[in-house]
């Protein structure tokens, strides 16, 4: 009887420590993938100097 419920626990124990690591590491991918958003999209938020991109210029 002890055996079992030790094992039991065990079982639970590990089962709790998996889960633990697979959202840490889903936390970790994610924070990383916003990053790389932030970094990719910044250039873009930039705003243009004062007269540029007010006109299009047909000749180039």
């Amino acid at each position: 009887m002890d055996t079992d419920l030790a094992s039991s626990l065990m079982v639970a124990r590990t089962a709790q420590t998996q889960q633990s690591v697979q959202l840490a590491v889903f936390k970790k991918s994610h924070d990383m993938q916003t990053q790389l958003l932030d970094m990719l999209l910044q250039p873009a938020q930039a705003v243009l100097p004062p007269g540029q991109g007010t006109q299009v210029d047909k000749t180039a």
